[in-house]
């Protein structure tokens, strides 16, 4: 008899895995917690514009989020799951104090304003609990707004 090794999470055990990895992610408080939330190998980052990254790259990112903003935040609003895809409702504030390296309009000096990144999340997960797989849709516009980039 063959035994199975598959380890099968709940909707409720997936969302506090979310709501923790977003949470590490934000705050930065431990990377190698945060690592155990996604397959590194496998995790692909799908956002606006054709943006498209790794797991590296995600964490990069997340790196120059908390260099650029204090006073940081995540919220999960609506949470909507169907097996292992899960959607959210989802705000990164912060308050913009250092330069954004990673911003959609490249690097930007900082303006002392609080910043809300609103966005729509969309993750798939593995059968062990890890994100495989995120696809982010925002509002860019307002969001280089907030930043001090508004295009004419």
């Amino acid at each position: 008899m063959k035994h199975d090794t598959t380890q099968k999470f709940t909707s409720a055990e997936l969302v506090a895995r979310l709501v923790r990895a977003g949470e590490l992610e934000v705050s930065g408080e431990d990377q190698t917690e945060v690592d155990t939330y996604f397959d590194p190998e496998r995790f692909r980052f799908h956002g606006p514009d054709g943006f498209e990254s790794d797991y590296a790259g995600l964490t990069a990112y997340f790196e120059s989020v908390r260099a650029a903003f204090d006073d940081r935040k995540i919220t999960r609003g609506i949470i909507v799951t169907e097996g292992d895809t899960m959607a959210c409702q989802t705000w990164i504030e912060g308050t913009f104090v250092r330069e954004f390296t990673q911003s959609p309009a490249g690097p930007l000096p900082p303006n002392g304003a609080r910043i809300v990144m609103d966005l729509i999340n969309i993750f798939r997960f593995d059968d062990q609990g890890r994100l495989i797989e995120e696809i982010v849709r925002t509002d860019y516009r307002g969001l280089l707004r907030q930043l001090g980039a508004e295009g004419r």
